[in-house]
């Protein structure tokens, strides 16, 4: 079955490379018309942009530090004022910036994680509320991560209750808009590699720690993440809401 998102406008934050830009390409490549977020990479998020285009699909780059409220509601007007609206939103904005012990946690690290996972979902979530709601429903789709179930690696406690929050957050949202036609869900990605997150914060060691321990024997890819996102956002996906996806190749099962 082909999943078809024609007329559709989705809104992927973090959307210039990796999972983000994977997921933006797949729901582009089912039809809907993608607004690329970045922060500051704008090359990078027109090179998503034109790799849409080539596929035959509709995209536009959108700047927009989503750690930031004004920030955020300025990238929503823009994006309904070139769309028409928003039906979709993919959270995928996110990143563990470094790993640092507890007990040499800076309450500007602190701040930074908690602000760049979790604030960024809540306020953009708020900010294409009024778009769903007036379109008479939606998807968001939050990314949540395997750390927020076990903790994470070594200094990545405070990234992983970030994580944990998402979870949580996505829940009570779930409820809260689901009277207006809004599903909401997370994914929980474990180990992908490709990513920028990993080239910063993993070793050569423990990208390799990470294979040995999951059941299908590889590290993931931003395909594996943007499969099931498609299906969260589509009509498949129409009676599940507040649920967490877990992506992790069998290295952590519930």
């Amino acid at each position: 079955m082909n999943i078809d998102l024609s007329g559709k406008v989705a809104l992927v934050t973090g959307a210039s490379s990796g999972i983000g830009a994977e997921i933006a390409r797949t729901l582009a490549g089912s039809g809907a018309k993608v607004a690329v977020n970045y922060r500051s990479n704008r090359e990078a998020a027109e090179q998503v942009v034109r790799a849409i285009a080539a596929e035959g699909g509709s995209a536009m780059p959108f700047e927009a530090d989503v750690t930031s409220v004004p920030d955020i509601e300025r990238m929503v007007e823009r994006v309904t004022a070139a769309f028409g609206g928003i039906d979709i939103l993919v959270n995928n904005a996110g990143h563990m910036l470094e790993r640092l012990a507890n007990a040499e946690m800076t309450e500007s690290l602190y701040d930074r994680v908690m602000d760049l996972n979790l604030k960024s979902t809540v306020f953009v979530s708020k900010a294409v509320l009024p778009s769903m709601i007036a379109r008479g429903g939606g998807h968001i789709v939050n990314m949540s991560s395997v750390a927020a179930h076990h903790g994470g690696g070594p200094g990545s406690s405070v990234y992983a209750a970030s994580k944990a929050a998402v979870i949580a957050y996505t829940k009570g949202l779930a409820k809260e808009v689901a009277p207006h036609g809004i599903l909401v869900n997370a994914v929980s990605p474990g180990f992908i590699g490709q990513t920028n997150f990993h080239a910063v914060v993993t070793s050569d060691e423990g990208r390799k720690a990470a294979v040995a321990s999951t059941p299908l024997a590889r590290e993931g890819l931003p395909s594996d993440v943007a499969g099931p996102v498609l299906f969260l956002v589509s009509g498949l996906a129409g009676f599940i809401t507040g649920e967490t996806i877990e992506i992790n190749g069998g290295a952590y099962m519930r």
